[in-house]
């Protein structure tokens, strides 16, 4: 049994040294590394580092270098993971989208001495903060900079010498940092052993049934996040191999090349998939768009558990026969399973996928358990629409009187990085207090109800979980993005960012008369458009108690992105930044103390 995390990388190059493990494109075509290659490159490059002074003497958290790299997804990223590992230093990734300020407060927190970067538009971008640093003493880059060392210059120094002594790495011995930027607040350090990080890897095991060797995954996720980089690993120990997306705009392309049998997303990719399969079906004519939408109301009554009436699952059938197969050729045509994890995904989707033979495995985890807490199987009798499956092996889970999540297990993370208070208000006693509300389903199948900081209690002292109304409300055709307000307030209202693509088509087929500017901003001001949108909440409202129905609402013309510091890497919004940088818009809707 792997005990380190390159044991894993070590043990497929003794057992399939000239199988591929790494892909990525190169100059327009898929450039594969084999088992071997990987394995041999990153010893090199281990060697390397210790000839530049990286040393491994002490392997304390507060002693072990620490190696950052700032780069997105490709093999390079990997081959330095491991790289770092055998040298005993600890690697520190960095999410490309960071800002400038963020990413001189991690260099400085962590004492970071080298940093690998990828290309010449993030050096560009964080050059300022690179050169004013004071500990920073290297500076690599995977794409040829002038100027700036490359990092084969390191692999090529020793390359068939072994300097390096990892019999003194441990499984308690620190792997990663990772700072999460979290949706408030200055980014924390999220200490992770090989202990936390294999044992999560071996205990998820179990979960991917359907994964054969030599099967391939796509990934897009950035490895930045720890879901990302544990499942990858976990794709590696089962002899998958990985080939990485071009970009985002490249994902649909590169699923039909690649044609893999499971690749990760996170909700928000998820809805995109969908809206685009929305668009083609919308987009058709006469029969073709009938039969599209008669399967599509037939996957929206999916259910793994109960599967319907004969007639129903005749229909359903015949809906894959000449429908779904479409969207399973759209992802390459062997799909076998989406695992989706970070947030909630929209129990419509997971039935519609699901009907489709496309498994969705949601799961749930936090950074601080290396991620994997729950996730839904392959298998249909460990499957619950609307959860977020059954616990892992070896991860116990139980609920504090006030309904959170309190972890515990081998992957639970041994602190926050130079941060002893934080540390112990987040575990006591060996329980990670996650900050998430949950509910058992069939006392086997965990659900989050909300996060315990989101909830919020109105004037009237009505508690309201915002997430519950967000998720049902994103199900409209026509909202793209949206924030629940109401905390100390009368009532509740939301900011919301329509789906302008179907707002306009909706309204050139159903009123072509009415003139549709091309704006945004002059769109969201028309009556029209307020009052449709209105409408769109009422239609959902009615799932809810009265008191947590969304009253009044205020349209945004742009949708919420990382780049302007609404959202975090991980696609999730950052609350209190949104409602500071729209506070006009939300002190519009609450002007008079009283709904009119």
């Amino acid at each position: 049994m792997n005990k380190r995390i390159f044991d894993i990388i070590e043990q497929r190059s003794l057992h399939a040294p000239n199988a591929i493990m790494l892909a990525a494109k190169e100059y327009g075509q898929w450039r594969t590394y084999s088992c071997r290659e990987v394995w041999e490159t990153a010893n090199s490059l281990a060697n390397g580092l210790l000839s530049i002074g990286i040393s491994n003497e002490d392997l304390v958290p507060e002693k072990q270098e620490k190696i950052a790299i700032i780069s997105p997804n490709r093999p390079e990223w990997m081959i330095t993971d491991i790289a770092v590992q055998l040298t005993g230093a600890v690697l520190t990734p960095i999410y490309p989208t960071i800002s400038p300020t963020e990413l001189s407060y991690i260099l400085e927190q962590a004492s970071v001495k080298t940093i690998f970067i990828a290309d010449e538009q993030i050096f560009a971008r964080f050059k300022e903060v690179l050169y004013s640093n004071s500990n920073l003493k290297n500076i690599y880059t995977f794409n040829q900079i002038e100027g700036i060392s490359h990092w084969k210059t390191l692999v090529e120094k020793n390359p068939n010498s072994s300097n390096y002594d990892t019999t003194k790495i441990k499984e308690e011995t620190l792997a990663t940092i990772i700072y999460t930027s979290g949706t408030t607040g200055e980014p924390k350090g999220v200490m992770l052993t090989h202990k936390n990080i294999v044992s999560n890897i071996n205990d998820s095991m179990p979960a991917f049934t359907f994964v054969v060797e030599n099967g391939r995954a796509l990934s897009f996720l950035p490895l930045n996040h720890i879901f990302e980089r544990t499942v990858s690993y976990i794709y590696l120990q089962a002899g998958v191999s990985i080939y990485y997306a071009e970009n985002m705009d490249t994902i649909g392309l590169n699923l039909k090349e690649v044609k893999p049998i499971v690749f990760t997303t996170v909700p928000r990719l998820l809805e995109k998939v969908y809206e685009r399969i929305l668009n083609t079906g919308m987009n058709l004519k006469g029969i073709k768009k009938m039969m599209f939408f008669w399967a599509l109301a037939l996957g929206k009554q999916y259910d793994n558990i109960d599967k319907g009436n004969l007639f129903y699952q005749i229909q359903l059938w015949f809906a894959n026969l000449i429908i779904f197969n479409k969207w399973r050729e759209a992802l390459g045509g062997n799909v076998k399973a989406i695992v989706v994890g970070s947030a909630a995904a929209q129990e419509r989707l997971v039935r519609i996928f699901s009907a489709a033979n496309i498994v969705i495995m949601e799961g749930y985890g936090l950074t601080e358990t290396s991620p994997v807490v729950s996730v839904n199987r392959f298998e249909s009798e460990n499957r619950r629409i609307g959860t977020i499956g059954p616990l892992i092996d070896n991860v116990e889970v139980k609920l504090a009187d006030d309904g959170e999540i309190l972890v515990r297990g081998n992957n639970i993370t041994i602190g926050y990085y130079k941060n002893k208070e934080q540390t112990d208000a987040a575990i006591k006693d060996g329980w990670l207090y996650t900050g998430d509300i949950g509910a058992w389903v069939d006392t086997k199948f965990l659900k989050i109800t909300d996060r315990k900081k989101e909830i919020f209690k109105t004037s009237g002292g009505k508690y309201v979980a915002p997430a519950a109304l967000e998720n049902k409300m994103k199900e409209s055709l026509y909202i793209e993005q949206m924030l629940v307000i109401g905390s100390g307030r009368k009532f509740v209202s939301a900011l919301v960012v329509p789906s302008f693509i179907h707002l306009r088509k909706h309204f050139r087929d159903n009123q072509p008369t009415l003139i549709i500017p091309d704006n945004n901003s002059q769109l969201i001001k028309m009556p029209e458009i307020q009052e449709f949108m209105q409408k769109q909440i009422d239609k959902y409202n009615v799932f809810f108690a009265h008191p947590e129905q969304i009253k009044k609402i205020a349209l945004l013309p742009d949708e919420w992105t990382i780049d302007n510091n609404e959202l975090t890497p991980s696609l999730k919004m950052k609350r209190k930044v949104i409602e500071q940088k729209f506070a006009a818009q939300i002190a519009e809707i609450y002007q008079s103390d009283e709904l009119n």
